[in-house]
């Protein structure tokens, strides 16, 4: 096995004066100084800032990009991208950011995020994918899910595949416990 590889999900908005940017970009410090491979949407934003601090880091980033979503979009790989794996179709890329990791971290972020999250969840829920950590980064991820947790259509077992995280230190601080056996 090798070292573990988190995918993060975040916003191509925030820019690198932002605090945002800077968050985002001390999270993909911390993820690669405890020794974990970050795998991002590949872009700018927060994709870009978690890409950045995991490079400087000395750490391995990989950016998952798409085709389609450049001719919507126009814009290449942000520039710390050590390994690009590029889909055609945004549907793909978006399959490859949720199940092909050991375990994500949502940064704040719109409706690319929002997806993101809601697939990974519901692919576990339904046991489609093998559970993993789900960590939800800051507060707008904990009021998301207050208020759209109702007990009768979401059960506690499913509210447990999340994990609230209120800082890049605790977010990489629950990873590190969760694979203590990989990284050494």
């Amino acid at each position: 096995m090798g070292k573990p590889v988190i995918s993060v999900f975040g916003s191509s908005s925030p820019q690198p004066e932002s605090e945002a940017y800077a968050d985002a970009r001390l999270l993909g410090s911390m993820l690669a100084e405890a020794g974990f491979v970050v795998a991002t949407g590949g872009y700018g934003g927060t994709m870009a800032a978690v890409s950045q601090g995991a490079a400087e880091a000395g750490g391995w980033v990989i950016g998952v990009t798409a085709s389609n979503l450049e001719k919507w979009r126009p814009m290449p790989p942000n520039q710390w991208v050590a390994e690009e794996i590029r889909h055609t179709t945004l549907k793909d890329r978006l399959l490859h950011l949720v199940t092909r990791n050991d375990a994500m971290v949502a940064l704040p972020g719109g409706i690319g995020t929002l997806s993101e999250v809601a697939l990974a969840w519901s692919l576990m829920q339904t046991g489609e994918s093998s559970e993993r950590p789900l960590v939800l980064l800051g507060p707008l991820w904990r009021e998301t899910v207050r208020v759209y947790a109702q007990a009768e259509y979401i059960k506690p077992r499913d509210l447990d595949l999340l994990y609230m995280a209120t800082s890049a230190e605790t977010a990489v601080g629950y990873l590190r416990q969760r694979f203590l056996d990989r990284l050494g």
